[in-house]
């Protein structure tokens, strides 16, 4: 469908992410967040004529909760859960509210107040969403070691860690480098919890999760929200908002029968999901991923960021030992992978992520990062996906 309003990214904002118990409540949160983007942007509450919440642990409704410390203007609040891709299908929602003419300004948000330890099921009383996926994952070869009593992610993502050892014979110092990278870029952001370096060393000598993937190879439990406004063109000339950054493709995909039938780790991770979210994005937009100097993807663990790479198409399939080992995923190479310092060290309150990606990406295309500043910056895309499945990819452009 061709685009009917151009959709402008007018603000961004977010709180700094905090591990479980020493964060303020999920509306205080995402008080904050709101509060921010709509200073950012330069418009009041009572401007937004939409708004979409995004989270995962919290009640129904707590979306009208959040926005009501804002402001009570009567508006339609739309609560989203898709798991880890909350937030960035709260900024879908939006952006496709605004793109078709429905809305001249909308606001997305998100936010988590998440407990310690591994993510688990809400509901013991009733059959997983993610039991096929747990199902399908343990009938790979190596998955009959994996405990009982391994947590959800330990399953799902350790088998795409073996998959990809087995299958390209990516080294154990390749994932590692993934978080000593990570921690590099965070030591620049001071909304991360996790700012201080780490060697490769360290991090292979991390608590083992499962089969070599360690707890330093995993993101952490964290808590946080983070908010942004979009607008149309019209709006913003009305308003008198930049209107520079703009949202010039976005998709969002789900399962297919590779998901669940290639025998393919990977793909029941959402490589496949990935690649086809990417591959519309890319014809939407006419820029390919030769053109990009800055991503945010999902990092959730060291093995999903090298699998995002080759989904991307931002190295070939096979090829991200060396594009990792050449340092081309960093400043100075050819891509600055989450300058923020991703899921693994800024965290991953789940509702939260996608739009602080949002906001990390929109900071960098206006220039305002400060040392984690990628030069030259005017195209960047997001990568963010939930178990279960849904996978978003956005492309941003700056004027």
């Amino acid at each position: 469908m061709e685009m009917s309003q151009k959709v402008c990214v007018a603000g961004v904002g977010m709180t700094p992410f905090k591990k479980p118990g020493q964060s303020e409540s999920y509306l205080v949160m995402a008080e904050a967040a709101i509060r921010a983007a709509l200073k950012d942007a330069g418009v009041e509450y009572k401007a937004i004529q939409q708004g979409y919440a995004g989270y995962v642990m919290g009640d129904s409704t707590c979306g009208q909760a959040a926005a009501y410390r804002v402001g009570l203007t009567g508006i339609p609040i739309f609560n989203v859960n898709n798991n880890c891709a909350s937030g960035s299908t709260a900024l879908y929602l939006a952006r496709q509210a605004v793109e078709s003419g429905a809305v001249d300004c909308a606001l997305a948000f998100g936010f988590e107040q998440m407990p310690t330890g591994a993510i688990e099921n809400a509901f013991n009383d009733r059959i997983s969403p993610l039991a096929r996926f747990l199902e399908t994952a343990r009938e790979y070869p190596g998955m009959e070691n994996a405990p009982d009593y391994l947590p959800i992610v330990g399953v799902l993502f350790g088998a795409q860690f073996l998959e990809m050892k087995n299958r390209y014979g990516y080294t154990p110092e390749t994932f590692a480098k993934i978080t000593v990278k990570a921690r590099q870029h965070a030591a620049n952001n001071p909304f991360s919890i996790f700012r201080d370096p780490v060697t490769v060393e360290e991090v292979l000598a991390s608590p083992t999760i499962f089969a070599g993937l360690t707890k330093l190879m995993a993101c952490p439990p964290s808590c946080g929200a983070a908010a942004t406004i979009l607008c149309s063109e019209k709006f913003a000339r009305e308003h008198g908002l930049d209107s520079s950054i703009k949202i010039v493709a976005q998709a969002m995909t789900t399962d297919y029968d590779s998901s669940f039938d290639s025998g393919n780790a990977l793909k029941l991770l959402g490589a496949d999901l990935a690649a086809e979210a990417a591959r519309q994005v890319y014809e939407k937009s006419g820029v390919g991923p030769e053109e990009i100097s800055v991503v945010e993807l999902h990092d959730c663990f060291a093995c999903n960021e090298i699998a995002s790479y080759e989904a991307l198409g931002l190295v070939a399939e096979g090829g991200s030992e060396k594009f990792i080992n050449d340092g081309d995923n960093t400043y100075g190479g050819k891509i600055v992978v989450n300058p923020s310092g991703g899921l693994l060290s800024k965290g991953h309150p789940l509702g939260a992520t996608g739009l602080a990606q949002c906001t990390e990406l929109t900071q960098q295309l206006r220039g305002q990062s400060g040392k984690r500043q990628v030069e030259g910056v005017r195209t960047a895309l997001q990568h963010n996906g939930g178990l279960g499945s849904a996978m978003i990819v956005t492309m941003y452009q700056r004027d």
